[in-house]
């Protein structure tokens, strides 16, 4: 059963996890990240932003759940288009990997994905999220704030793994909140 308010979105399960990571991976990284507004190849090189391995494991984390949005149109077919990944941290939810097809950003998927965030925080009966952006994504932290984020002034370093690209310059986290009304 779906709990969340919009049909399109759905719990992810180990069979989603290669539709999840090209997701991931064509919103973030590369050639195919360049065709939207969430691109972070002018900051870091390659193609990978996650592994298989990575998604499986927060698939099957206790406490994290990642979110699918499914495009349910007829004309285009079913697909994974958006995700959200929320680990349930004690009093609060962490929001991560949010992505959105870039072809199809800014038709509302991100702001339904934050909205089944939103539930997800009230369902565990927490009225804190919290997330991480790169420090100098201005245009994606202000989308975050118009979406009732703020920064919190912390900020620490965002390491190289070896795995997920070669930064093209020092590069931080800073990390935004959102507190929820009852």
């Amino acid at each position: 059963m779906n709990i969340y308010s919009i049909p399109e979105i759905r719990s992810a399960t180990a069979i989603d996890t290669t539709a999840i990571v090209d997701l991931l991976n064509q919103s973030y990284r590369g050639e195919s990240a360049k065709q939207g507004w969430t691109s972070e190849t002018h900051l870091i090189s390659g193609n990978v932003r996650t592994t298989e391995a990575e998604v499986n494991h927060l698939i099957a984390k206790p406490g994290s759940i990642i979110l699918v949005y499914k495009n349910e149109s007829k004309e285009i077919t079913k697909e994974i288009i958006g995700c959200v990944n929320l680990q349930h941290q004690s009093n609060r939810l962490y929001l991560g990997m949010l992505a959105v097809k870039p072809l199809l950003q800014g038709q509302g998927v991100g702001k339904k994905l934050l909205r089944a965030a939103d539930e997800h925080a009230k369902a565990l009966r927490v009225n804190q999220i919290v997330m991480t952006v790169v420090s100098v994504r201005h245009e994606l932290i202000e989308w975050y704030e118009r979406h009732g984020f703020h920064l919190t002034g912390e900020k620490f370093p965002f390491p190289e793994d070896g795995v997920t690209g070669t930064h093209l310059q020092k590069l931080e986290f800073a990390v935004l909140e959102k507190f929820l009304i009852s």
